[in-house]
């Protein structure tokens, strides 16, 4: 006679979905108290007691503080390089990054809403821009994000990003307009995603006229 229990559902499964449970709740709990107390005032016990976990429990998930305040970041950042791979073969390198960055603001809410809600990353991203310590590394991490972008960008053009240096030109144009934008931003009143978006669009629309030979106006 066949058995017609069902099968019990995978111990291992359950295992990990309560790994990330605990993973998300370190990483909401953390963004919580740098935003209320400051990054660098804020300590692992803290988080870790927000959680009702131990610090052991922590350094399972993340290696650091830095870790888990970039953490959001990284995905954003994947949801961009996810938008730029999808843009028509047929666009030129400005037409996909200014694209795929708008794109990337319209749907960043989807991204991450399984992870924190959009304000509290908005927040963070606010954080990250006003603390000299997070913006020293993020400065630092930019650097292999551009990396990332311009190898991609000449696997869109048919270039070999080694010996063809206009990749990884057009990429610091680019990438140098996110970073003075998102500065801005962060000094701004307006914390939105609206308000960031805008001014993302407003300033790449300035690249070409801010390369024109002749800023002067005739007299």
């Amino acid at each position: 006679m066949t058995d017609q229990r069902p099968a019990p559902a995978p111990a291992a499964g359950l295992r990990e979905r309560k790994k990330q449970r605990t993973r998300d709740a370190l990483l909401r709990a953390a963004l919580l108290l740098f935003i209320a107390q400051g990054y660098e005032e804020t300590t692992v016990d803290e988080i870790t007691d927000a959680v009702d976990v131990s610090q052991r429990t922590f350094f399972r998930y993340f290696a650091n503080k830095e870790e888990v305040a970039f953490a959001v970041q990284d995905l954003v950042e994947s949801h961009f390089v996810a938008a730029l791979r999808s843009r028509p073969p047929a666009e030129g390198p400005f037409e996909a990054m200014r694209a795929a960055v708008l794109d990337a603001w319209d749907t960043v809410d989807e991204a991450i809403s399984d992870l924190v809600p959009i304000d509290l990353y908005m927040r963070s991203y606010r954080l990250i821009e006003s603390t000299p310590a997070l913006l020293a590394v993020h400065l630092r991490r930019s650097t292999d994000l551009e990396e990332q972008i311009a190898r991609l960008i000449a696997e869109r053009e048919g270039l070999d990003v080694d010996t063809d240096p206009r990749p990884r030109v057009a990429v610091a144009a680019f990438t140098g307009v996110m970073r003075v934008t998102g500065r801005l931003w962060g000094q701004g009143e307006d914390t939105s995603v609206a308000a960031i978006r805008r001014m993302t669009e407003a300033y790449l629309d300035q690249i070409g006229p801010a390369l024109a030979a002749d800023w002067r106006r005739p007299a």
